[in-house]
């Protein structure tokens, strides 16, 4: 098998499309379909499916490309370690959601690294369907996910499919957060029906498996609230929660000094009964590393000092 249909399948998986692979691969896109036709003929499946709409991965193309991976990590991992005075580099790589306590077990992880210890380091923000697929297609080994509980089956059973190891993390309610000077912030008892006057900071990418986007987005984002600012980066978010007294945030429980550095208050809400759950994910065939361990350690610290039980 010609290991270039490796990287050209790789990159189709990763865009979406053929013609933005080729292009990112430098070909034509002629070239390219046929690679992928030979690729797929020499296997005696069909990696993808084309569709209206673009394209998409067959489940027997999920698990090649699964392989895939592994080989072409694999030949990256010997070319490092046996180039001439490069020495052999630890990586680290993970996709968590937008969530302050895994941002600070992070934190306390990298100052915990040894200064002498030649190492890569990636740290993704971004959704649980994003964080999936970075694990299965984009060479990040572990990622953190995070649904509602009552979608626990769904996801589980979607884990399970896919070959991931699956570990529960935290289980908490989310909370609101907004500026001291909310017109909320000192008041005895918050409600749902008191959030509506003002401006929702939020996530536009919730995700749960075998349900449309448009259903998941009506019961995380209910229409009660007229006045919403979606924002992908989580210090953005602070940013403007700091400096707009009317806008309030749902989130995980944040650590007490990460409050007080942008002049915020965390506050319940009486109303909400909510559970959420945040889940180690990792492929099954795969150990974790000692540096992958450090990290989990710091993190159940981080879980323990800043989410109630």
């Amino acid at each position: 098998m010609n290991i270039m249909w490796l990287k050209y399948a790789q990159e189709v998986a990763k865009t979406g499309s053929i013609t933005k692979a080729a292009e990112n691969l430098y070909m034509g896109q002629p070239n390219l379909s046929r690679a992928i036709k030979e690729l797929e003929e020499s296997l005696g499946i069909s990696v993808f499916k084309r569709t209206p709409r673009g394209i998409r991965i067959t489940p027997e193309g999920e698990e090649f490309l699964r392989y895939a991976d592994k080989v072409l990590k694999q030949i990256d991992e010997i070319e490092e370690l046996y180039a001439k005075g490069n020495p052999h580099k630890q990586r680290f790589s993970i996709s968590v959601p937008r969530a302050s306590y895994i941002s600070d077990a992070f934190s306390h992880f990298v100052a915990t690294l040894p200064r002498d210890l030649p190492a890569e380091i990636f740290y993704k923000e971004t959704n649980s369907n994003r964080a999936i697929y970075n694990i299965l297609h984009a060479d990040y080994r572990l990622g953190i996910i995070r649904y509602a509980s009552n979608y626990d089956k769904q996801f589980k059973e979607m884990l399970e499919e896919k070959g991931l190891t699956h570990e529960m993390v935290a289980q908490f309610r989310f909370v609101l957060i907004m500026h001291r000077d909310h017109p909320l912030a000192k008041k005895e008892e918050i409600r749902y029906a008191d959030l509506p006057p003002y401006v929702e900071i939020a996530h536009a990418d919730p995700y749960v498996p075998s349900l449309p986007l448009s259903s998941v987005k009506k019961e995380e984002l209910p229409d009660n609230i007229s006045r919403r600012i979606f924002v992908f980066e989580r210090a953005s978010q602070f940013e403007l929660l700091a400096a707009n007294p009317d806008t309030f945030m749902w989130v995980s429980p944040v650590p007490r000094d990460l409050l007080d550095r942008y002049g915020l208050v965390q506050r319940a809400c009486a109303d909400n009964t909510r559970e959420y759950r945040d889940v180690l994910v990792y492929r099954r065939d795969d150990t974790l590393t000692d540096i992958e361990r450090a990290f989990v350690t710091e993190l159940c610290k981080s879980r323990r000092t800043h989410l109630p039980d």
